[in-house]
């Protein structure tokens, strides 16, 4: 089904469920006040039955409805004053001795929710640690399962389900003249709500508690001497940045000694990719400064955030900018990078972009190490055969409004369509998961794309048959990667289940993704066109598909490069194709593509074309200058850059350690420590939080990256 049909039945469907709640309050208010008991009852049935299909299949109209501050609690109780109301207009019900029990009955239901609540509050309090862990021993910090998440995170729902039987008896007492069937709903919700308080409050025994924050820091004081970190990747931002930090995992888990990850937000640590290293998040700057105690000696910085600069402090660790790929853009020598102490990129061509940029990264602290994630990408094995595989990886749009950051407004729908008329052509169309973030106009190109490419595909004929053997491996990927806990697990539920990870788990998800991208591809009718927006297949595997890639001046073109196959970059910028070339080098050996995506026949005859390809010679001297040389592999010039850094970092701490000495052989006496770095510690600190919940740093949009 196309997206764009998907889409317009999904906001007709939130129209329609919303209006029909709308409208159940109406009636029911009309049937209270007139009062009408037949319409009383049956709006007061009908709102109950939205409710339920919206809380089943309608969750973005429940967010709507929460934006517009008409959350569930406030309809629940708008719902069940109405019903009271429509009971004392009822001459025969008001006048009945129940009435009164209702009433305080009904009061009674909300406030055990108050109580419910508090307890709630409480729970979550009590549960919350100043650190979260993943891929970690925690059995020394005494966790324990979570209650249910109606009961501890969703208060709303709570009250729904909790007063459901008090609502549907006030209908029934209404409709039927029935006040027992009011008051036994009502004994029912009471009973709900105090098994629930009773559940909420078994965990506030110190049998069920986790340890406190100070000794959940000794705790961690102790793991971290236990474990003796050497390396770690230091990453903050926000949920659609996690790529940036999930391509550097394998590189990283190759590395010698004891790396480490380490995290800012509590919501990152599930957003981190499969592995099988430890995960420490320390969301307070206090807490980030106990590495300094630590053996950690270097972090890698994938991205730029505002937060970088809080671990910059600790002097005992040496930080390297690594990046999250490399183009020609100006975000890639960011005047940021000067604050690290060195810049490791992937080869001679950024090296010479600082020295243009003259952005205070000075060239001793640049190192080159190449690219170690690309070592999976297929190098080029000759013409392609009948179908010619088109891989078009456009990059988004950016945050500065730059017309040249990405194809997929101005020439997206030209080049599919000129693609989608060679009947010889395979198309494969991966977006950048952030397209539309930012422009609108993106997000609808990319959706127009993804209709259009739909279409052609239906026009093809069946998607292909169904595979055993592809459901199979899908299925044991999936239990590979999936998240170990449960739905309703909360934080201190998830280290839990989290712990330390099964042997050899990292090799079973590699040699099972590998099985599921070959299945994969097998599964495909030849020459079928394909959307892929979700994290399988990977960009690289589109790579090893592909004979010619289009996208724009991002990463994606010098990653591409190592394939030494044929790419073409889309020219949206408006400078003229000399100045384009002049401006962004990366783009020397590729054809330039006009916004109408006119040069795209010529393009697909050449890449056809069993002549020698004209442009290979300048391929391979680019890759050389982007990516640098093949020998020594880039992983071993990673370890090696990590090794040299490390021991950059440990000379310091001896130099340290010997002033130190020397200081304690004098007879001065020692100075009290100044309380200025603490309250500075305590500044940022309150910085981090509002209204006491953590929120995602905006600081990662110092990063300023187009790729």
């Amino acid at each position: 089904m196309p997206p764009t049909y998907r889409h317009l039945r999904s906001q007709a469907g939130r129209l329609l469920t919303t209006g029909v709640l709308a409208l159940s309050f109406v009636a029911l208010a009309l049937g209270a006040l007139l009062p009408r008991t037949t319409l009383l009852v049956v709006s007061a049935a009908a709102g109950l039955a939205v409710e339920l299909i919206m809380h089943r299949w309608q969750k973005p109209a429940l967010a709507t409805l929460t934006r517009l501050r008409a959350d569930v609690t406030l309809r629940q109780v708008l719902r069940d004053l109405l019903l009271v109301v429509g009971l004392v207009r009822i001459d025969d019900i008001a006048q009945d001795g129940y009435y009164l029990a209702v009433v305080c009955g009904l009061l009674l239901v909300y406030a055990l929710h108050s109580v419910s609540q508090a307890g709630a509050i409480l729970v979550r309090r009590s549960r919350t640690l100043p650190f979260a862990t993943r891929n970690i021993d925690t059995s020394g910090l005494r966790l324990t399962p979570a209650p249910p998440a109606l009961l501890l995170r969703r208060p709303g729902h709570r009250l729904l389900g909790f007063g459901l039987p008090a609502t549907v008896g006030l209908t029934v007492m209404a409709g039927a003249d029935a006040p027992a069937a009011g008051v036994a709903g009502i004994a029912v919700s009471l009973l709900l709500s105090l098994a629930g308080i009773a559940r909420l409050f078994v965990h506030l025994l110190p049998s069920r508690r986790a340890l406190g924050d100070e000794q959940a820091l000794a705790w961690l004081d102790n793991w971290l001497a236990d474990y003796r970190p050497t390396t770690g990747m230091y990453f903050s931002g926000g949920a659609s940045s996690a790529y940036q930090a999930n391509m550097w995992l394998e590189p990283l888990a190759g590395l010698e000694g004891r790396p480490l990850i380490v995290l800012r937000e509590r919501f990152m640590v599930q957003k981190i990719g499969a592995t099988d290293l430890p995960i420490l998040c320390l969301p307070k700057v206090a807490h980030l400064m106990r590495l300094e105690h630590s053996t950690l000696n270097t972090l890698l910085h994938p991205a730029n955030s505002g937060k970088t600069s809080q671990v910059l402090r600790i002097p005992s660790i040496k930080h390297a900018f690594v990046n999250h790929g490399e183009s020609d853009k100006l975000s890639s020598c960011n005047p940021y990078a000067k604050a690290y102490d060195e810049v490791w990129v992937a080869g001679p061509a950024a090296r010479e972009r600082y020295a243009l940029a003259d952005v205070g990264v000075d060239d001793r602290d640049i190192v080159e190490i190449g690219r170690p994630q690309l070592r999976g990408i297929d190098r080029a094995k000759g013409a392609p055969g009948a179908v010619t595989t088109v891989l078009y990886a456009p990059t988004w749009e950016g945050w500065d409004g730059n017309p040249g950051n990405t194809s997929v407004i101005e020439a997206g729908e030209n080049i599919v369509r000129e693609l989608l008329a060679d009947p010889g052509v395979r198309l494969l169309y991966k977006p950048h998961p952030m397209t539309g973030s930012v422009d609108p106009r993106a997000g609808a190109a990319d959706q127009r794309i993804q209709t259009m490419i739909e279409r052609a595909g239906a026009a093809q004929g069946p998607s292909g048959t169904a595979s055993a053997e592809l459901d199979r491996l899908s299925a044991e990927l999936d239990r590979l990667t999936a998240a170990d806990y449960r739905r309703g697990a909360d934080e201190l539920e998830r280290m839990l289940v989290q712990g330390t990870p099964r042997e050899g788990r990292s090799l079973a998800v590699s040699r099972a993704t590998e099985e599921w991208e070959a299945a994969y591809w097998a599964s495909l009718p030849e020459g079928r066109h394909q959307i892929v927006t979700g994290p399988r297949p990977s960009l690289y595997s589109c790579f090893n598909q592909a004979d010619l890639l289009i996208s724009d001046v991002s990463s994606v073109v010098s990653d591409y490069l190592a394939s030494g196959k044929p790419y073409a970059v889309a020219n949206t910028s408006g400078l003229t194709e000399e100045e384009f070339l002049r401006e962004f080098p990366t783009v020397s050996a590729a054809t330039v593509l006009t916004p109408q995506a006119r040069e795209l026949p010529a393009l697909l005859a050449a890449v056809r074309a069993p002549e020698p390809d004209r442009l290979a010679p300048a391929r391979a001297a680019l890759k050389e200058r982007l990516l640098g040389p093949d020998e020594p592999s880039s992983q071993v010039r990673f370890g090696r850059a990590v090794d040299a850094l490390a021991a950059v970092a440990e000379a310091r701490e001896a130099r340290a350690l010997a002033r130190g000495a020397d200081r304690s052989s004098t007879l001065i006496p020692s100075q009290p420590p100044s309380s200025a770095h603490a309250e500075e510690v305590e500044a940022m600190d309150g910085m981090e939080t509002v209204d006491g919940r953590e929120t995602a740093d905006a600081g990662d949009m110092m990063e300023r990256t187009g790729d």
